[in-house]
């Protein structure tokens, strides 16, 4: 069972511990300080993961079963790699058979059992890519992907969101029948026409929020179990392929009073 990290930890690191002011912006002084204090953090560390993303997963998974049984596995931003870890002991991964494939634009290092490109997951290519990578039909999808952040609250929304869709459509097109799809959303953000695709695709369809997740977060999980399958001769449906301009578009239909997508690609390794 993954048990939530308690007030102590096993470390040797106290928690509670202040950064000295110096050069830091107050910000990056108050990120840090969080980040040093996390148990999660600290957690990550004692147990090997690469960050403390990795309870997320085995929170949900814990509580919905989404990689039990999992035989291939394709991890959509997935640096610095902790879900790319439990993938491949999930599935038994290795290098001589390998059946994970993991993308991200941003540098991983390698790991036994997994395939690592470094590569924007919105290049043609990449989805061919990956299929070819495990040699057949995933089970699971997971998606960690956020776009990098603008400082402008509203655009970094649609953004993050835009790349939710373009996961979920990908899912559609190369799970196995009965497969799951986990991607990262936002609270109150995922679009209507998206949550209707996959509940035509997927007999269960719910918005999940792991403890792990920082409760001043606006960060949730969007959840798609057991696909229907394709028919045969039938095309997968097609995202529409926002452009740069529609996705800075000041929509009002996006909220949040904070802006924290309790993003970890710069943070966690040990």
């Amino acid at each position: 069972m993954t048990k939530p990290p308690v007030g102590t930890n096993r470390t040797g690191r106290k928690l509670g511990q202040k950064v000295k002011k110096g050069k830091l912006k107050a910000s990056s002084r108050r990120w840090l300080e969080r980040h040093i204090n996390d148990p999660y953090v600290q957690r990550a560390k004692l147990e090997g993961y690469r960050a403390r993303a990795a309870f997320k997963l085995l929170e949900i998974d814990e509580k919905h079963e989404l990689l039990k049984g999992a035989r291939r596995i394709i991890d959509l931003g997935a640096a610095p790699g902790s879900w790319s870890q439990i993938a491949a002991n999930i599935t038994g991964s290795t290098d001589d058979d390998i059946r994970v494939a993991a993308i991200d634009f941003l540098d991983m290092a390698p790991l036994a059992g997994v395939k690592v490109l470094q590569l924007d997951f919105l290049d043609p290519d990449a989805p061919r890519l990956l299929m070819d990578s495990i040699g057949g039909a995933p089970n699971v999808v997971l998606s960690d992907m956020a776009a990098p952040t603008t400082g402008h609250q509203k655009t970094d929304h649609l953004r993050t969101m835009h790349l939710c869709e373009v996961a979920a459509y990908f899912a559609v097109e190369v799970l196995a029948e009965g497969g799951h799809f986990l991607a990262k959303t936002f609270q109150g953000g995922t679009e209507r026409d998206l949550l209707n695709m996959l509940k035509q695709n997927f007999r269960q369809v719910i918005h999940v929020k792991p403890g792990a997740s920082r409760q001043e977060s606006v960060e949730m999980f969007l959840l798609a179990k057991h696909f229907k399958g394709r028919k045969p001769g039938e095309l997968p449906p097609q995202p529409d392929h926002a452009s740069e301009q529609d996705l800075n578009v000041d929509d009002e239909r996006n909220h949040g009073d904070s802006w924290d997508n309790d993003d970890e690609r710069d943070r966690s390794s040990p």
